[in-house]
């Protein structure tokens, strides 16, 4: 399996919604963790909500440093656009996603945000197989 990170800032929402994706499409063909550079501590409720409504279940989910990850090296180090208030992390391949933040958002637009993020999932997993 590839072994692939998920990074942003707080480590509340999307890169916990890209981890959940990565487990749900990508069993067998993925080792999908998340952290962030400046973790909050907790999972943001509205992600929660969101993913139960794809079936995923990230309530048991809690927001991870980097500094706890830093020895690993992975195939994939994916920034969900955090630009410089991610540090590096060793990967044989890199990629910012460019994704918004959703955190304030209302629920249709944070909806978009967590779709986007599947979709950006998927093709991860096909591409990795």
């Amino acid at each position: 399996m590839k072994k692939v990170l998920f990074v942003c800032v707080e480590n509340s929402c999307r890169s916990q919604m890209a981890e959940g994706f990565a487990r749900l499409h990508g069993a067998g063909v993925l080792d999908a963790r998340s952290a962030g550079s400046k973790p909050s501590g907790v999972v943001n409720p509205k992600a929660i909500a969101a993913m139960k409504e794809r079936g995923v279940d990230i309530a048991g989910n809690r927001s991870k440093s980097l500094s706890s990850l830093r020895d690993e090296t992975w195939d994939y180090a994916i920034t969900m656009g955090c630009g410089d208030a991610c540090p590096f992390v060793a990967a044989r391949r890199r990629e910012d996603w460019a994704i918004p933040d959703p955190k304030s958002l209302e629920p249709d637009e944070f909806a978009k945000v967590r779709n986007l993020i599947e979709a950006r999932v998927k093709a991860l997993v096909a591409e990795a197989r």
